[in-house]
């Protein structure tokens, strides 16, 4: 079977779960069909990956452009594409780990997993053609948006203004405006907020407004600094200040600065903007597939890109003209917590607005998850195909069928529920609106090798596979934290007084010594250094300064939780004889990390007065001990109702899956009282029903009997009457009473059985009614999620690290000019 033949997507052959084979009936896709959005759901282990990769790879063959986000990492895979099948294609990607639990070298596997994919693409009758039509068909690039593992993404350009004019499109750009400011909010921890009811959404939205109506774009630094003096007067009726009170705007102003001023942020200034048009075409003309790597991300993160990626593809969808062919693919690999049910996290409101109006611009949303529980069904109405795999538990499978009949898909519950239950590995029942009815199919074998999800590490070695391989980044501003920029000045020689020999400090003062774990190479490029300057490394200088770290155990017998916490801070310069603990944050350490030998041959700066005082440092370490004490209250996340307690660190998915497990558990005892109450009712109604089914039995052969003989009785009158003989007219009435009498027990008997069969019918709704609104209760408790702040007592506050700590930084010299630059990693 050739793929993607006359514009149809080869997806598989019908699958019979009777006789558990394939049958000789490939299952052809129209492209069209996916400008009414699809899902794909199945547990792991199904096949669901297999089947997105599949859909993808008819996508590039027919040359349609698709933007892909892999959230776990798996759809790196599309990369893998191998038109020689040789095991040295497939070794650099074979698992060590899995040749060694099957007692293999990896060559050995890369030999046996080149056969087998050789064989598997055979017996679909496919191979190298194939394999090399799809490697030729479209442009493959990868992006790792906050890293240089892949091509990077600059996500500032979000805030540019559109190349759409104001008064025209003023509505689609303020919802643009909205998921921005949603999303940026959301990352630095203000979530599920009302961007009717939230200041801080409604302050950043006026300022993006006036910025874009006026044809001005805002950078970020732009916005933190309206943030504190905006550009205008009055908020609706209210002047700013009242609206908005000035140092809550500079709170506001610094959760921003913290993001801005983080070294890690730096990766975000670089790369490729969010232009979609690049992500969806080369310069050429050539149809691309974009995969965005988003495993090495956090969840605040995640959903940061995911929502301004998913802005950035609407404001390019709205320039486009409507179409009813399939322009372009939008693939998401796990909608899990971006699309749920109750909360509104930033990229629901965008992917909801996606899923209504795409459709007009030819734009396809295909969106895959393995948690079927936990997503807003409402909203995926919209879909017109669903792919649906082998599925975790029963639980899952009823919520499924509850969430497709909400949705109004007008789906044959029973016949889906059967279905769903003969599903083996990949195979997949096939719902969509454009068919008559589902159907079962087994996925082909794919193109590309599946080698499973890439780490962070891996992805420098897929650059090659792709057509972008050499795409250069350019640093749209460099920033450095002020702890790091502070010894970057060109300095004099011999200026600053440093010693070989290490200053003392005060008696029974700890020291510790920094880790040099920043390449030069990367400090020169932090330090905003031109590559055509003449370097020459001169050697380590240590600067002195504070540095604390405090030890917190919580401890809530009420919760089942015990918490350990470290908090860190390094000071180097203070104000006074005080110190603003906030501004010092650092990342905590082991003991051994920081107090290894210093470099060789380093030089060492004098110490400070403030620290060369024994009793300002004990002044100094109790109000740090008071300082984390005030601030030491975390948040657990809770469930009263099922009794759940999770620590801060647990994520908000593994918190709700403690949740689901524990209301599973309990419910299944109400199932079974529930089940067991039941049972003997439908036992006792079900013997009635057999009795009164015999008791119909022998009055309808009564009944017939009777005809019979009515029959006969009828034939001798004829007989007389013809033979000249008296026919005796008593004989044949009382017959025809007899014949009415079996008649009318016969209908008695039918209407106690069909009562008696409603009567369980009955209670088998009853039955059925009462499960689900167990099921409905105890899903309701699932999210009944609320956060308890919890505070540690003053003496489960330990500092077990205190003291003087040295701060290596490489001394070089730039153009004959001596300077000094990290030669260590700030937090971030």
């Amino acid at each position: 079977m050739a793929l993607s033949k006359d514009g149809v997507f080869y997806l598989g052959k019908q699958y019979d779960p009777a006789e558990k084979k394939l049958l000789d009936q490939p299952i052809l896709f129209n492209p069209a069909d996916l400008t009414t959005h699809a899902v794909v759901t199945g547990m792991t282990g199904s096949g669901k990956t297999g089947l997105c990769i599949g859909l993808l790879e008819e996508a590039a063959l027919e040359g349609i452009p698709a933007i892909i986000i892999d959230p776990k990492g798996d759809l790196t895979n599309l990369l893998l594409h191998f038109p020689d099948l040789l095991p040295s294609d497939f070794e650099p990607w074979i698992d060590p780990e899995t040749a060694r639990r099957e007692e293999k070298t990896v060559g050995q596997l890369a030999e046996e997993t080149a056969l087998r994919w050789k064989n598997g693409l055979a017996e679909w009758g496919l191979g190298s053609n194939q394999i090399r039509e799809l490697k030729d068909a479209v442009d493959f690039a990868l992006y790792s948006p906050g890293s240089s593992a892949a091509v990077s993404v600059n996500i500032l350009s979000s805030f540019e203004s559109p190349d759409l004019p104001w008064a025209e499109n003023r509505e689609i750009l303020r919802e643009k405006i909205s998921t921005i400011v949603t999303a940026l909010l959301g990352l630095i921890g203000l979530n599920d907020i009302d961007p009717l009811r939230s200041r801080e959404h409604i302050l950043l939205s006026n300022i993006l407004e006036h910025a874009w109506s006026s044809g001005k774009s805002l950078d970020l630094t732009d916005l933190i600094l309206q943030t504190q003096k905006p550009p205008f007067d009055r908020l609706g009726a209210f002047p700013v200040n009242n609206f908005f009170p000035e140092k809550d705007r500079l709170s506001l102003a610094m959760l921003l600065n913290n993001f801005l001023a983080s070294p890690s942020f730096e990766v975000w200034r670089e790369g490729q903007p969010l232009n979609v048009q690049n992500f969806l075409y080369s310069p050429n003309g050539k149809a691309r597939h974009s995969i965005f790597y988003l495993a090495h991300l956090n969840e605040s993160e995640r959903m940061f890109f995911v929502t301004l990626l998913f802005a950035s593809i609407e404001s390019w969808m709205r320039s486009q003209r409507g179409t009813g062919n399939l322009r372009t693919l939008i693939y998401m690999d796990e909608i899990y917590g971006y699309l749920p049910p109750l909360s509104n996290p930033p990229s629901k409101t965008v992917m909801l607005r996606m899923l209504k109006q795409a459709r007009a611009f030819g734009v396809g949303l295909l969106l895959a998850t393995q948690n079927p529980v936990d997503v807003d069904y409402k909203g995926l109405s919209n879909a017109g195909t669903w792919m649906i795999g082998r599925l975790q538990t029963d639980q899952d499978k009823q919520r499924l069928l509850d969430g497709l009949d909400s949705a109004g898909g007008g789906v044959n519950r029973q016949q889906m529920d059967r279905l769903i239950s003969t599903l083996g590995k990949r195979v997949f029942v096939l719902h969509s609106v454009h068919a008559k009815q589902p159907l079962l199919f087994q996925t082909r074998w794919v193109l590309n090798y599946l080698a499973g999800p890439l780490t962070r590490s891996q992805l420098p070695s897929l650059m090659p596979l792709t057509s972008i391989a050499d795409v250069s980044v350019t640093p749209v501003q460099q920033t450095t934290s002020e702890l790091q920029s502070a010894r970057s000045a060109p300095v004099a020689a011999g200026a600053k007084g440093f010693t070989s020999a290490r200053p003392p400090v005060p008696s029974g003062v700890e020291e510790y010594f920094l880790p040099n774990d920043l390449p030069l190479s990367e400090s020169i490029r932090q330090a905003n250094i031109p590559p055509s300057a003449q370097i020459e490394q001169k050697g380590f200088v240590y600067y002195p300064a504070l540095f604390a770290q405090a030890n917190i155990n919580y401890l809530a017998r009420k919760y089942n939780l015990e918490i350990n916490r470290d908090v860190a801070v390094l000071v180097q310069e203070t104000r006074g004889r005080s110190i603003e603990w906030d501004d010092f944050n650092w990342r905590p350490f082991k003991r051994a990390e920081i107090t290894a030998q210093p470099l060789p041959a380093a030089q060492y700066a004098p110490l400070p007065g403030w620290l060369a005082d024994a009793r300002q440092l004990t002044a100094f370490q109790q109000d740090f001990v008071e300082w984390v004490y005030r601030n030491a209250t975390i948040r657990v996340r809770a469930n009263e109702k099922l009794k759940v307690y999770a620590a801060p660190e647990v994520s908000t998915a593994e918190f709700r899956e403690q949740c689901a497990q524990a209301a599973r558990s309990a419910m299944q005892s109400e199932v079974d009282k529930l089940e067991t109450l039941y049972q003997k009712k439908i036992e006792d109604l079900n013997r009635k029903i057999e009795r009164a089914k015999s008791d119909v039995a022998d009055k309808e052969n009564t009944y017939k009997q009777r005809q019979m003989e009515e029959l006969a009785t009828h034939g001798q009158s004829l007989m007389n009457l013809f033979g000249k003989r008296r026919a005796t007219l008593s004989s044949s009435m009382t017959k025809r009473r007899l014949t009415s009498e079996a008649r009318d027990r016969l209908e008695k008997a039918k209407l106690a059985l069909e009562q008696l069969q409603k009567q369980l019918k009955d209670i088998e709704t009853e039955k059925n009614r009462e499960l689900k609104q167990i099921q409905d209760r105890w899903a309701d408790m699932v999210n009944d999620e609320v956060e308890i702040p919890l505070s540690p007592y003053k003496k489960d506050i330990f500092v077990p690290l205190y003291g003087i700590i040295w701060i290596p930084y490489y001394s070089i010299m730039v153009d004959q000019q001596v300077r000094e630059i990290p030669a260590f990693r700030s937090p971030g």
